[in-house]
């Protein structure tokens, strides 16, 4: 028995098969045989009327922007494959970016501070050879998911939405005028806007993109336990080992409610010869106790974590349909270099509720002018030049030092330039001004070592990314002037209104001026 299997067989739940599921389709998506779903279907009928206005798929993350577009007024109906109820591992995010659901209303201060369940301080970066950075308040709060889901999907409720349970997505029938949605319990529904919010694994989603294999992988495995030694400090982002059958492993760990988290993770390709989740499940529990400083037999396991998140260079995802809008982790919204899901939804909730709600008033909703809601953005573009740098090809040979050596250096130049700089970079949030210093530094400092890195990311990507580079530093101009444009909204038509704020938002979240410190 491996001891991958004698740590799960302790954990109620059956998470041995669960991982055997996961691996399951993870070995399909890297032969590239995952059946190709063709869920989305055209007609030339159009619909005598719809039932709601917009019907969100998908209801874990769905539910929050399902719930502020009923508040403004939106029929909504959220359909959910099973219960909608949050999971038992806490959500971990900022404390500031929860001020979203005050200012959406979707919680009470005091329903705020319940849905905290946990909040640490401070966190670190580590590498080999370097001294530790220590950085507070980011990622630093673990917000209960059952608590928070059930206030919100009460607000839904309160607001006249209606909550679908148990009511799986078959298909969708895109008319001339809306969308007919088939559900596999032979329910159909009519609205004006299908959200899909049912994550990257969507059918919706894997039409869309033609069944293309993804550009990059984050594989992720961790567990939750006691039994460690007293700590109230986490790691953001953590090395201390060598690259290993080319993959480089990274950590995180912070305090939870049933003990602590840790989670190891990697930055690779959907190649054939990558490993498995069990081999890497395998890897993290041999190397906890060293990371953790503990043994094995001390801990008594809770839950076990384990997944991977596809990531597309084409994104945010712009779908070839009228009336069909990716949401959250669906749209590809996130980094390649994030876990996506919560954050990533939260970050973009604003914006999403104010382009939904603008675009079903102005009653535009075919693909070109949706396609508007998930626009490019190249604060989000360039990020895929670091995914490269902390990935290794299978066909590639580098020394088992050079990541670590890279990032060390970068995030020593960071903290020399201080929290402005480094903060929103650890929260996924990259600004012209703080990337350019840092370039700027790591250049002069650090030569060699960028120069290693080169073959490696490959000239071509080094070239795309420069077009990036220059549109994040134009956005980052065109935001100002797109604020001093704002007030004339008042006196433009509906649809007028509707393109001058996304073009607005484009500039504000392409170039990470929406971050809030």
């Amino acid at each position: 028995m491996s001891l991958t299997e004698q740590v799960l067989s302790q954990i109620p739940g059956n998470p041995q098969k669960g991982l055997e599921n996961a691996d399951r389709l993870w070995d399909a998506m890297k032969q590239n045989t995952l059946p190709m779903p063709e869920t989305v279907r055209q007609t030339t009928e159009p619909l005598e009327g719809t039932d709601y206005d917009v019907i969100i798929c998908g209801g874990t993350l769905g539910i929050l922007i399902g719930a502020t577009l009923a508040m403004r007024g939106s029929r909504v109906a959220l359909l959910e494959r099973g219960t909608l109820r949050g999971r038992d591992q806490e959500w971990n995010i900022s404390r500031h970016e929860l001020q979203t659901f005050l200012k959406l209303n979707l919680l009470s201060s005091e329903e705020l501070e319940t849905a905290i369940a946990t909040e640490y301080n401070p966190a670190r970066l580590s590498f080999p050879d370097s001294a530790d950075i220590w950085v507070r308040d980011v990622l630093n709060v673990g917000v209960d998911p059952v608590f928070l889901l059930e206030t919100i999907k009460n607000r839904f409720l309160e607001a006249g939405g209606k909550l679908l349970e148990n009511t799986p997505y078959k298909g969708a029938i895109v008319h001339p005028n809306g969308v007919t949605v088939e559900s596999s319990e032979n329910q159909t529904f009519t609205a004006r806007l299908l959200l899909d919010a049912m994550g990257h694994f969507s059918p919706i989603v894997r039409q869309a993109r033609g069944g293309q294999k993804p550009d990059a992988v984050c594989l992720v495995v961790g567990t939750c336990g006691s039994g460690y030694p007293h700590n109230e400090t986490g790691d953001l982002f953590a090395s201390f080992t060598p690259i290993k059958n080319h993959c480089q492993y990274f950590w995180e760990a912070f305090p939870a409610r049933d003990g602590r988290t840790t989670y190891m993770f990697t930055y690779l390709d959907a190649h054939p010869d990558r490993p498995s989740l069990a081999e890497f499940f395998e890897d993290y529990l041999t190397l906890l106790p060293q990371y953790q400083k503990v043994e094995l037999s001390q801990l008594e396991f809770k839950r076990a974590l384990f997944g991977f998140f596809p990531c597309y260079r084409k994104s945010p995802l712009k779908t070839p349909w009228n009336f069909i809008l990716p949401v959250g982790d669906s749209s590809g919204s996130q980094s390649p270099l994030s876990f996506g899901g919560f954050g990533a939804m939260v970050r973009h909730l604003d914006r999403l509720t104010r382009g939904i709600d603008e675009a079903l008033n102005a009653d535009i909703l075919d693909r070109d002018s949706l396609a508007l809601l998930q626009p490019y953005q190249p604060s989000l573009s360039v990020t895929w030049l670091f995914q490269k740098s902390m990935s290794v090809g299978v066909d590639r040979d580098v020394e088992g030092d050079r990541i670590n050596t890279l990032l060390a250096a970068v995030f020593r130049d960071m903290k020399r330039l201080g929290e402005p700089v480094l903060k929103p970079f650890l929260q996924d949030v990259i600004q012209f001004p703080a990337l350019a210093q840092t370039l700027f530094l790591t250049g002069i400092f650090h030569a060699g070592t960028v120069f290693k890195v080169i073959p490696q990311v490959g000239v071509g990507n080094l070239i795309d990314w420069t077009l990036h580079y220059f549109n994040l530093a134009s956005y980052s101009l065109l935001y100002p002037l797109g604020k001093t444009l704002d007030p004339l909204a008042k006196n433009l038509s509906p649809r007028q209104k509707y393109y001058l704020h996304r073009w607005i938002d484009a500039w504000c979240y392409g170039s990470g001026g929406d971050y809030e410190a």
